[in-house]
């Protein structure tokens, strides 16, 4: 028997899924958790292939589980198993055969399924486990001269996670191809592309981009657990007044309602969970993307395709010809986009967009300089809702830094919002073509509160810190 410690679940996943069988070793000695659904004969194949095993360390146990409890004792115990990026990185810089990582690369649709296959696959399901399981939005992948760095963005920031060795890194971006089915021997020319994964029970989206540098390609990774998405304006952190206010305007009958806010402060998620608040049984919801984020249940939803000219414009008119009562569009990025969403608020539809800009009031400012004439504006608008996400305290240890958050003081992230609501007022202000500080005057002395205020709501609940919340909106 190898001199190296044996594993704490020493048998593969796929087996033990399988055979409905769970070795644990705790001690020194061996646990057998067997499923109320396992036969006689998987236990006798378990001591089997155990035999060097058990030669050393003994199966004290064997203890019977009910089917749904042993199928989440398996997931869990794989899932947190001792396979971090770091540590199987350092375990496959040793092996300097590239030509032979690369070969044999079959396809992986469940993460934990794939402990026993060629060092570079396990390297990249390593990093994505690993990823999914601390919550991470992103993957970054960078070449250097003489390195490469793997960093998780995690809250909002990214760490730095393991350095690769730099011969790697063409082998691992190369798998990445291959699983995001892109052009591996393209490398003068970003790619995009998409992976569906399963880590256990989880259903993880990966939205793979690839970019040429000095140095070679990098990568970025994004994200998107389905499983543990929640659209809900609760689990956002909307609360009191901005919340009822928000909940009205999403129930009118027509308008254009805007979300603001820079890259990555889950105006998307907003919208979505707008969506959630209308009924989807008696409306026809429609929405144009790009990409889908989350598939909705009742929603039509169409994805933008810019390699066969089906662009947000384009996709937008072929919407409208659907008889929808709500239309969602995911960014209004240029002014064409924007003529027709305005059009199709004035012609009795909802229509809910996000638009990047720094607070609620620009808004205005940023549609009129797409083009967008300020008497169909102030006709048209309903409201604009401005956010940010700030980090919250780890509950752990209150934000000093701890294990569990990774030395950070923070974990998870919460909304912060600013609801312009367009009243007579503010629509008359509109049509005048008043500047946006007069327009956001009026809406303070209406009573809207900036993202600042309703920060320090959080500030003063001990849920963040009043530096933190200074990050976020200055």
């Amino acid at each position: 028997m190898s001199d190296a410690t044996p594993a704490r679940f020493p048998l593969p996943y796929a087996f033990a899924r399988a055979h409905r069988v769970l070795l644990e070793r705790t001690d020194g000695a061996y646990t057998l958790w067997v499923s109320a659904g396992a036969d006689a004969s998987s236990q006798r194949q378990v001591r089997s292939a155990m035999a060097e095993v058990a030669a050393q360390y003994e199966v004290s146990q064997v203890e019977h589980l009910a089917s749904n409890e042993w199928s989440n004792r398996l997931q869990s115990a794989y899932a947190n198993n001792d396979s971090s990026a770091a540590s199987v990185v350092t375990d496959i810089q040793s092996d300097a055969d590239l030509q032979h990582m690369m070969q044999n690369l079959p396809a992986v649709e469940d993460l934990l399924e794939a402990a026993d296959d060629a060092p570079i696959i396990r390297m990249l399901n390593a990093l994505l486990t690993q990823a999914v399981r601390d919550g991470a939005s992103d993957i970054h992948i960078e070449p250097y001269e003489r390195h490469s760095v793997v960093r998780f963005r995690i809250d909002g920031d990214l760490r730095e996670v393991v350095q690769p060795n730099r011969a790697l890194h063409g082998a691992l971006i190369s798998r990445l191809k291959i699983m995001a089915e892109l052009d591996i021997a393209e490398k003068r020319l970003p790619q995009d592309g998409r992976i569906s994964l399963r880590l256990g029970q989880r259903a993880v989206d990966v939205r793979v981009s690839t970019l040429p540098n000095a140095h070679g390609e990098r990568a970025v990774l994004r994200l998107l657990d389905k499983s543990g998405a929640q659209f809900s304006l609760d689990a956002l952190g909307m609360q009191g007044q901005v919340r009822r206010q928000f909940e009205a305007l999403v129930q009118k009958p027509h308008g254009i309602i805007l979300v603001t806010g820079p890259t990555g402060s889950g105006k998307t998620t907003t919208l979505y969970a707008a969506l959630k608040c209308i009924d989807a049984a008696r409306t026809n919801i429609m929405t144009v993307e790009d990409p889908i984020e989350y598939e909705l249940s009742n929603v039509a939803q169409t994805q933008v395709q810019p390699k066969i000219d089906l662009t947000f414009a384009k996709a937008l008119r072929a919407i409208l010809r659907q008889d929808p009562d709500v239309v969602m569009i995911g960014e209004i990025r240029d002014a064409e986009t924007a003529q027709i969403a305005v059009q199709a608020s004035l012609t009795g539809h909802l229509v809910l967009a996000t638009l990047h800009t720094n607070d609620a009031a620009s808004a205005v400012t940023r549609l009129a300089d797409m083009g967008i004439e300020p008497f169909l504006l102030s006709s048209s608008l309903v409201g604009v809702l401005g956010q940010r996400l700030v980090r919250k305290l780890c509950k752990s240890c209150l934000g000093s830094g701890c294990d569990a958050c990774s030395r950070q003081g923070f974990a998870g992230r919460t909304g912060i919002f600013e609801l312009l609501v367009a009243s007579d007022t503010i629509k008359g202000l509109i049509h005048e073509e008043a500047p946006e500080s007069a327009v956001r005057a009026a809406a303070i002395s209406e009573g809207m509160v900036l993202l600042r205020e309703d920060g320090q709501r959080l500030v003063d609940a001990g849920i963040t810190r009043a530096d933190e919340l200074l990050r976020v909106t200055q």
